[in-house]
């Protein structure tokens, strides 16, 4: 049984859970999700998937 795991959906994960125990992170989060997606948008990490 093979499973792919992209890395999105799994650092949405991670984001949400640690949004929901410490609001206050909110604006790191976002801010760190938005720039590592940038730069794998910029540098063709698209097709990057974990297996």
């Amino acid at each position: 049984m093979s499973m792919n795991l992209t890395l999105a959906p799994l650092v949405a994960l991670v984001a949400g859970i640690l949004i929901l125990v410490v609001p206050r992170l909110l604006n790191y989060i976002v801010a760190i999700y938005l720039i590592v997606t940038g730069l794998l948008g910029l540098f063709g990490g698209g097709s990057f998937h974990l297996r």
